[in-house]
C-alpha cells in the first residue's frame, strides 16, 4: 500500500518534473523513463519531457517558470516551443521580416530602405504592443535639427542680397557653415538612397533629389572655396553665385515630406493592430488535477482545457466543452446581437463571452486562428500590388531617366542661348527641374489608396487578398451565387409540422426532440433547436436505435417513437398514407421531410429547409440597385433551387450542378464579355470560385473555397457585400484621382521648372518653391488616399 498523499478523490497526487504543478494519477498524460512512470499536467509538458528527459530532470520542476497566483507562490505552466508563434514578432526582435510598401518582393531582417523606389521599409505586420516608430522618429530628429540652420540660411541668404550685410566672399563661408550639417548630416539618408539607387541602377525619386541636392552643394562649395576655377561667363555682381539655400532647404523640406508620409503610413496599420489587438494576452488553463493556470496565449496549445469567465474574450479558436453562454460576436462580424452557444459549438478567437462561464477545448492556435488569418490575409492584402499601381511603377521608372535628360537639356540650353548669367541660370534651372519632377507622389498614388482600403475593408468584415480583387471588383457586372451556405444558412432547420391522430403539436416536436438528443445527424440538431427556441424541455430517452439513412426509434416516457423516412415507417408497419398530400406539398416547396410515428401509428410529419439568411433579401436588393445581375447556382435538387429562387425574385438560376458546371458556367458567362464574381463556401465551389474575375468566400465555409478566393467575406455577411462592391470602385476612384493629379503636376510642373515661362513673362521657379511644391504634392496625394478611412 502507498503511503503517498491522496487527494478527495482517493487519487495519489504527484509533480510534473516540467512545470511542477501538482498532478492527479489518473491524468491521461504519462511517460516512461528508465523504469519510472512520470505523470504531467498537459500533452505539452510530456512532449517536452519525452524530447529531452534528461534536460528536464537535471534541474528542479518548473525552474524560471514561475509566478504568483492569489498571494501564493506557485509554478506557471509553460508548454515550450511548438512552433506556434504569436501573430508577429516585435519590429525590433529576431525573426521579424521587413518589406516595401510599393515592392513587396523585397524582403529582409532588418529595417532599411527599400533597394528599388527607396521607401522606408516596414515589417509585413506591426507588432499588437510595440509601435515601431525608430524610421519617424529618426526623420523627425533630422527635420527639426534642420530647422534653424534653414531659417537662417535662408535670411542670410535672402537678406544678405538685399541690405549687403557682408561681403559676397564672407557670406559664402557663413553659409557653407550653416547648410553643411543639413546636408552632409540631416540629409545623409536621403543622399545614400540615392547614392544606391544609382549603383543598384533603380532610377527613383532619391536619384532626383540626391543629385538636384549634391549638384547645388558640390557648386557651391567650389565656388566658395576656389572661386578662380570658375570662367567669367558663371561670374555675377563681381562673384561666383552659390545656391546652399537650395540645398538645404531641399533637404528639410523632403526631411518634412518623409514625416508626413511615415506618419500617414503608420496610420494605414491601425486597422491591422486593432484587429490583433482583439486577442487577450493570457489564457485561463485547466490542468487535470482541476487547479486553473494563467498562461501567456502563445504557450496555448491544440488539445488544451480552457476556462472562460464572463466579461472576457475567448482566447482562441475552439469547441465549447461544458457550460454555455452568449458571444458577443461583433467584433469579427458585425452582428450586434450575442450569439447563443452550447456544449460542440464552435468557437471562435478574439469574441466577447457575455454572460456564463464555461470550458472550451483549444483547436486552433497562433497563426491558425481565425483572426490570425484574417490580420495575415490584410497585411497580404496591403503588400500585394493593384494593376494599376504596376503601370504607374513602370512609368515612374522611364520617368525618372527622362527627367534626368530634360535637366541636362535644360542646363546646355540655358547656357547656350539664355541670358547671362545662361549658365548660372542653366543650373539653377536644371536642379528646379529634378526637383519638382520627384516622382514620389506617382508613386504613393496607388500603394496608399490601396493600403487605407484594405484597412477600412477589414473594419467591416471584408477581407481583399490581394490589390487586383479590391480594384477588379468595381468593374463586376455579374455575381453567380451558391445558394447553400451562401443564400441560405447551410444547415436544416424544422420550418414546418402537421400532426395527425389528434396528437398535440408540442407534444409531438417534445418527443421527438428528446429522441434526436441522442443523435449527431444535422436533422437532428435541427429537432433540438426548434425545441430549444420554443422552450421545450426534453427528457431522457431509453433502447435509443439509429438506423443509417432510415432515422432514430426508442422510448419516450414508456411509449415508442419512430421519426425517419417513409420507407423506415414502411418496415416499421406504419401507415403514413393519411400525411402524403402535406408531404408532397412541402416538396414542391423544395422542403425535406420526415415522418414521426407514436407506439406504431402515425403521428405527424416535419419539413425541413435550408433557411434564407436574415440579410439575404437586403443583399440582393442593395446588389440588384448596383445593377448587377444575379444568377444562382447550386448542386442542390432542382426543385429546391427554383424554390429559393423564386423566394428571392431571382429569375436566372441552375441547380444539380457539378463543379465542372458551376466552373463552365462561370466561363461562358465570361466568355459573354462579362466581368464575373462568384460567392460561395464549399469544397465544391472552389473550382468556380478561381475561375471567376473576383471569388468571394463566406467566412463560415471551407478553407478550401477561401484559399480560391481574392475575397472573404467574415462570417458570410451577406449585407456587406454591397459594400464590398462600393469601397471597391470608391478605392479605384481615389487612386485614379491621385494618379491623374501626380500626372497633372510633373506635365505643369517641369515646363516651368525649365523656364519655358521666362520669354515670356520673366518667371524662373527657383529650387526652393520646386521642393515645396514636390513636399505638397506627396502630401495632397497622402491626405486625399486617408479620405477612404472615412468609408461607410
Amino acid at each position: 500500500m502507498s503511503n503517498s498523499p491522496r487527494d478527495r478523490h482517493g487519487v495519489s497526487p504527484h509533480t510534473d518534473p516540467v512545470c511542477g504543478g501538482e498532478v492527479r494519477e489518473d491524468t491521461p498524460w504519462k511517460a516512461d523513463y528508465q523504469g519510472k512512470t512520470y505523470f504531467f499536467c498537459s500533452r505539452a509538458c510530456r512532449d517536452k519531457f519525452t524530447q529531452s528527459p534528461e534536460e528536464v530532470l537535471s534541474r528542479p520542476p518548473g525552474d524560471g517558470h514561475g509566478m504568483k497566483m492569489e498571494g501564493m507562490d506557485m509554478p506557471m505552466h509553460h508548454h515550450g516551443d511548438t512552433g506556434h508563434s504569436s501573430l508577429q514578432p516585435a519590429p525590433d526582435t529576431p525573426g521579424a521580416v521587413y518589406t516595401c510598401p510599393m515592392h513587396p518582393q523585397i524582403r529582409q531582417n532588418h529595417p532599411g530602405a527599400c533597394p528599388i523606389c527607396g521607401m522606408t521599409l516596414e515589417p509585413l505586420l506591426p507588432s499588437a504592443t510595440v509601435l515601431d516608430h525608430a524610421e519617424l522618429d529618426d526623420f523627425r530628429k533630422r527635420f527639426y535639427f534642420s530647422l534653424p540652420f534653414v531659417i537662417l540660411i535662408f535670411i542670410i541668404s535672402m537678406g544678405g542680397h538685399l541690405a549687403a550685410w557682408m561681403s559676397p566672399g564672407v557670406q559664402n563661408w557663413v553659409e557653407l557653415l550653416l547648410a553643411a550639417p543639413v546636408v552632409l548630416w540631416a540629409g545623409a539618408p536621403l543622399l545614400a538612397r540615392g547614392w544606391e539607387s544609382v549603383k543598384t541602377r533603380n532610377p527613383n525619386m532619391w536619384t532626383l533629389i540626391g543629385a538636384g541636392t549634391s549638384i547645388a552643394f558640390l557648386y557651391s562649395l567650389a565656388a566658395t572655396i576656389v572661386p578662380g576655377w570658375f570662367p567669367s561667363v558663371f561670374i555675377h555682381d563681381g562673384h561666383v553665385p552659390v545656391y546652399y539655400e537650395a540645398a538645404a532647404i531641399i533637404i528639410s523640406l523632403s526631411l518634412l515630406g518623409q514625416v508626413l508620409e511615415l506618419k500617414a503610413r503608420s496610420r494605414t496599420a491601425e486597422a491591422i493592430r486593432a484587429l490583433m489587438n482583439l486577442a487577450p494576452s493570457t489564457a485561463h488553463l485547466v490542468v487535470p488535477n482541476g487547479m486553473e493556470r494563467d498562461i501567456p496565449l502563445k504557450d496555448v496549445q491544440p488539445g488544451d482545457v480552457l476556462r472562460v469567465k464572463p466579461g472576457e474574450k475567448i482566447p482562441v479558436d475552439g469547441v465549447l466543452k461544458e457550460g454555455g453562454s452568449d458571444v458577443d460576436e461583433s467584433m469579427l462580424t458585425g452582428e450586434p446581437i450575442p450569439v447563443s452557444h452550447v456544449p460542440g459549438d464552435k468557437l471562435i478567437g478574439a469574441t466577447l463571452n457575455t454572460t456564463g462561464t464555461f470550458t472550451m477545448t483549444a483547436q486552433e492556435v497562433g497563426n491558425d486562428t481565425v483572426l490570425a488569418r484574417i490580420v495575415n490575409l490584410v497585411a497580404q492584402a496591403q503588400r500585394t500590388k493593384a494593376p494599376m499601381q504596376r503601370l504607374a511603377d513602370k512609368v515612374a521608372r522611364y520617368f525618372v531617366l527622362a527627367v534626368a535628360l530634360v535637366a541636362v537639356l535644360t542646363f546646355f540650353a540655358w547656357g547656350f542661348w539664355g541670358p547671362q548669367p545662361g549658365w548660372t541660370h542653366g543650373l539653377v534651372n536644371a536642379v528646379a527641374v529634378l526637383i519638382v519632377a520627384c516622382p514620389c507622389a506617382l508613386g504613393l498614388a496607388t500603394p496608399m489608396s490601396m493600403m487605407v482600403a484594405s484597412g477600412k475593408a477589414a473594419t467591416l468584415g471584408i477581407l481583399f487578398r490581394d490589390a487586383a480583387s479590391l480594384e477588379t471588383m468595381h468593374k463586376v457586372n455579374v455575381l453567380v451565387m451558391d445558394k447553400t451556405g451562401t443564400l441560405t444558412e447551410g444547415k436544416p432547420s424544422l420550418v414546418n409540422i402537421t400532426t395527425a391522430n389528434n396528437v398535440n403539436m408540442d407534444t409531438l416536436l417534445a418527443r421527438c426532440a428528446s429522441l434526436e438528443q441522442r443523435s449527431e445527424h444535422p436533422i437532428a440538431r435541427a429537432f433540438i433547436r426548434k425545441a430549444r427556441e420554443e422552450k421545450i424541455p426534453l427528457s431522457p430517452i431509453e433502447d435509443f436505435q439509429s438506423f443509417p439513412g432510415g432515422g432514430v426509434a426508442g422510448t419516450f416516457q414508456g411509449s415508442k417513437v419512430c421519426v425517419g423516412t417513409a420507407d423506415m415507417m414502411e418496415k416499421q408497419g406504419v401507415d403514413v398514407s393519411p400525411l402524403a398530400p402535406w408531404v408532397e406539398e412541402q416538396r414542391r416547396q423544395g422542403r425535406v421531410t420526415v415522418f414521426a410515428a407514436v407506439d406504431g401509428h402515425a403521428a405527424g410529419a416535419f419539413s425541413l429547409a435550408d433557411k434564407i439568411r436574415t440579410n439575404t433579401r437586403q443583399a440582393l436588393a442593395d446588389l440588384a440597385a448596383q445593377g448587377i445581375r444575379i444568377i444562382i447556382a447550386s448542386g442542390d435538387a432542382p426543385a429546391t433551387v427554383e424554390a429559393v429562387a423564386r423566394d428571392l425574385g431571382i429569375s436566372e438560376f441552375h441547380g444539380g450542378m457539378t463543379p465542372a458546371d458551376k466552373q463552365a458556367l462561370i466561363a461562358s458567362l465570361k466568355n459573354g464579355n462579362n466581368v464575373v464574381a462568384m460567392a460561395g463556401d464549399g469544397v465544391n465551389d472552389a473550382p468556380a470560385l478561381a475561375e471567376a474575375d473576383v471569388g468571394i468566400a463566406m467566412g463560415t465555409g471551407s478553407d478550401v473555397a477561401m484559399q480560391s478566393c481574392g475575397v472573404t467575406l467574415v462570417k458570410g455577411n451577406l449585407l456587406v457585400i454591397s459594400k464590398a462592391f462600393a469601397l471597391s470602385a470608391a478605392t479605384v476612384k481615389n487612386m485614379k484621382s491621385n494618379l491623374g493629379f501626380a500626372f497633372v503636376y510633373n506635365a505643369l510642373g517641369i515646363p516651368i521648372a525649365a523656364g519655358i515661362l521666362y520669354p515670356f513673362w520673366g518667371i524662373l521657379l527657383s529650387p526652393v518653391i520646386a521642393a515645396a511644391a514636390m513636399c505638397l504634392s506627396s502630401v495632397s496625394v497622402i491626405l486625399n488616399a486617408l479620405r477612404l478611412r472615412r468609408f461607410s
